[in-house]
């Protein structure tokens, strides 16, 4: 499992994440505070609170190219 922080501070930025998340098959949680929900969601996703960093946890050690395509949504 991997873990790191991101920021959707758009519309767009949020409709091109889940475009991206939808096309591997392994789970992706995204949690803000002690909310938690399925990166495939975008109704999830506009559930949580955008304005600070989300965690997101992806559930497979084969997601080095996956991480490679968020790397602009990435906090370094």
């Amino acid at each position: 499992m991997k873990t790191f922080n991101l920021l959707l501070s758009s519309i767009n930025d949020v409709k091109d994440f889940v475009n991206i998340v939808s096309k591997y098959d392994f789970d992706v949680d995204l949690t803000s505070g002690r909310y938690v929900v399925d990166a495939k969601s975008i109704m999830g996703i506009f559930s949580l609170d955008l304005s600070k960093p989300i965690k997101v946890e992806v559930h497979s050690d084969d997601a080095e190219k996956f991480i490679d395509e968020l790397d602009k949504f990435i906090i370094k």
